[in-house]
């Protein structure tokens, strides 16, 4: 008999992850399986632990609230930066992602939240940080 997928086997999964209100983020339909190994820390917490136990052929869906997947949203990670700072060549509508040189010198991504007359909003928060997850997984192999 055999005890499924446990800490330190390397997997591989097919998967289709969605939102609350049923919106696909990301899936590996029309990819190669996503490879990883139990409890190495290469994919978020909750979707590393609802996979502990699966077999071979099984297909589970696995709720991840934000705490296990990208953290909660930090009001701490948005910037108003005043609009005359930013060159008129880069694009400030809403959705629009960039990349912005820190104090420290270090690049991070950002995405346009909002925009006024006056000022740009920028968010360097995860998209996904917030919400909960919801991933239909089907385990393809242990390797």
């Amino acid at each position: 008999m055999t005890q499924g997928a446990k800490a330190g086997d390397t997997l591989r999964i097919h998967y289709t992850g969605r939102l609350d209100d049923g919106t696909v983020f990301d899936k590996s339909e029309g990819r190669d399986p996503l490879e990883f190994t139990i409890g190495s820390g290469q994919i978020i917490p909750g979707l590393d632990r609802g996979v502990v136990g699966m077999e071979v052929g099984e297909t589970r869906e696995v709720t991840i609230p934000p705490e296990d997947a990208y953290g909660p949203r930090d009001l701490a990670r948005i910037q108003s930066v005043a609009r005359e700072t930013i060159p008129d060549d880069i694009p400030t509508e809403p959705g629009t992602p960039l990349s912005v040189q820190t104090q420290d010198g270090q690049t991070i991504g950002v995405v346009v939240s909002d925009r006024t007359d006056t000022h740009v909003e920028l968010d360097a928060n995860h998209p996904l940080a917030g919400k909960t997850l919801t991933f239909d997984v089907t385990l393809v192999e242990i390797a």
